[in-house]
C-alpha cells in the first residue's frame, strides 16, 4: 500500500520558525541602527540649513537672529521631530543645538564668530555630535 505525503511534518516547521528567528535576531539591531544613522543626519543637516538662514537674516539685519526656532522673522523650519535651539547670538556670532529625542539621545552643535560654543562644537563652522 503507497500512501501520498502531503503537507510539512512538525519538525520542518519548527526548523522554518527557529530560521526565521534567528534572521529576525540579526536585522532588528542593523534596522535601529540605520533609524539612528538617518536622525544624526537630519540633525547635522538641520544645522547646516540653519547656518544659511542665519547668515542671510544677518545681511538683512546685521544681527543674528537669536529667538525660537522656527518663527516667521527667519526664513527657515527644522525637519519634522527636529528641536533647534539658539544657544547664543549677537552681531559677532550665534550657536546652536539640535536634538531628535524620539530617536535618538545623541545632540549636534555648530557655532559660528565669536560665541562660546555649546558641547560637543569645537571648531568653529563645524558640525559636532555626541
Amino acid at each position: 500500500m503507497s500512501s501520498h505525503r502531503r503537507g510539512f511534518t512538525l519538525i520542518e516547521l519548527l526548523i522554518v520558525v527557529v530560521i526565521i528567528g534567528i534572521l529576525a535576531v540579526i536585522a532588528i539591531p542593523k534596522f535601529a541602527t540605520t533609524k539612528g544613522s538617518a536622525a544624526m543626519a537630519k540633525m547635522k543637516g538641520d544645522l547646516r540649513n540653519l547656518a544659511t538662514a542665519q547668515e542671510s537674516f544677518y545681511g538683512d539685519n546685521n544681527i543674528y537672529y537669536s529667538g525660537p526656532v522656527p518663527a516667521a522673522a527667519l526664513l527657515y523650519n527644522p525637519s519634522q521631530g527636529v528641536t533647534i535651539t539658539i544657544t547664543a547670538a549677537n552681531n559677532a556670532g550665534w550657536a546652536a543645538t539640535s536634538a531628535y529625542t524620539t530617536l535618538t539621545t545623541r545632540t549636534c552643535a555648530f557655532y559660528q564668530g565669536s560665541v562660546s560654543p555649546p558641547a560637543p562644537a569645537t571648531v568653529e563652522g563645524v558640525v559636532a555630535c555626541n
